[in-house]
């Protein structure tokens, strides 16, 4: 891998680093990527729902679009009411979150929970968010000097593991999911689940050996399709997971990533809004449109793609291609 990925599985190694680099960390069992810029990069969570709970509320937990959560999930987002659709107790669902740079290390402080009566610091760190934040963590974010008195209302910061590393695993394109370790947990059954190795997760965790605890937080790559779109598009470096996709351009296109594959193909999204044209200039072909026509020769293709969003407008490109048979 191109660049050190220190993790940090237990309290005395979190004392340790931070003995060693005078940076003031909260006690994690994380895998911690250290960062120096204001960037950020697309990531997600792995979370087990704790109740019954609707996509909305769920959204609203961690304050993300539910058009994102059905995405990240391969949910058809046509199906009607479907913000409403009900996801059941234990449920394991992705989250997608923007992942910062806060204080040197990388993690998302988007999130705010509003406290409710018989909440607790524990409750709330390791139910409602399921083991993806501490206790501690919650209470040095929000400087709560008496955890045990909370204010019914109180609006906490809830501070959520996430990794960048460049948007890259082995030279390819990657985004990384936070993933909470489970008791029936091992590594070579979360390489098999997530189509890597051992090798790989040990490497981006820095992990000395195979071993794995309840409780632990590992980010694991997860394959993906990269765009190219322009600096000044607003999607500029989309990045969408295999087996998923994402809706953009002002939820008026969607942009799939194929299992196995590394090319994004986009096309006009099932959401009822007012779109810009998404026409191909010079051409008949709309977003997404494919022609082949055959010869003797071989294959003429073209194809109308997108290109990213700007300023209110729909960027398409035409493309033409001959493959000559032998």
């Amino acid at each position: 891998m191109p660049n050190p990925r220190p993790t940090f599985f237990s309290f005395y190694k979190s004392l340790c680093f931070v003995f060693f680099t005078n940076v003031a960390l909260v006690t994690s069992k994380s895998t911690i990527e250290p960062c120096s810029n204001s960037d950020s990069c697309n990531a997600l969570l792995g979370y087990t729902l704790y109740t019954d709970l609707k996509v909305s509320e769920v959204a609203s937990l961690f304050q993300v679009d539910p058009i994102s959560i059905l995405t990240a999930n391969a949910i058809d987002i046509s199906y009607p009411d479907v913000e409403n659709h009900i996801l059941p107790s234990q449920l394991f669902i992705k989250i997608p979150i923007l992942c910062s740079c806060v204080d040197g290390i990388r993690k998302s402080v988007s999130t705010h929970y509003k406290t409710r009566p018989q909440d607790t610091l524990s409750l709330i760190a390791d139910s409602v968010y399921a083991g993806l934040v501490s206790a501690d963590q919650i209470r040095e974010a929000n400087s709560i000097a008496d955890p045990s008195v909370l204010d019914v209302g109180q609006s906490l910061v809830v501070p959520l593991p996430c990794t960048c590393f460049n948007g890259t695993d082995n030279g390819l394109p990657a985004i990384y999911l936070s993933y909470v370790v489970k008791p029936v947990d091992s590594l070579v059954g979360i390489a098999a689940r997530y189509s890597t190795t051992i090798t790989d997760l040990m490497d981006v965790n820095a992990m000395g050996t195979s071993s794995i605890t309840d409780g632990d937080i590992l980010a694991i790559p997860l394959s993906a399709c990269a765009s190219n779109f322009p600096k000044y598009a607003s999607d500029h470096g989309l990045i969408v997971p295999n087996g998923s996709y994402a809706i953009t351009a002002s939820h008026c296109v969607q942009c799939s990533c194929v299992p196995g594959s590394r090319n994004l193909y986009c096309m006009p999204a099932s959401l009822a809004v007012s779109c810009s044209s998404m026409q191909c200039k010079s051409s008949n072909l709309m977003l997404g449109n494919v022609t082949v026509q055959q010869s003797s020769a071989g294959c003429n293709v073209t194809s109308c793609a997108y290109g990213g969003y700007s300023n209110g407008t729909i960027i398409t490109s035409y493309a033409t291609s001959f493959t000559y048979i032998y």
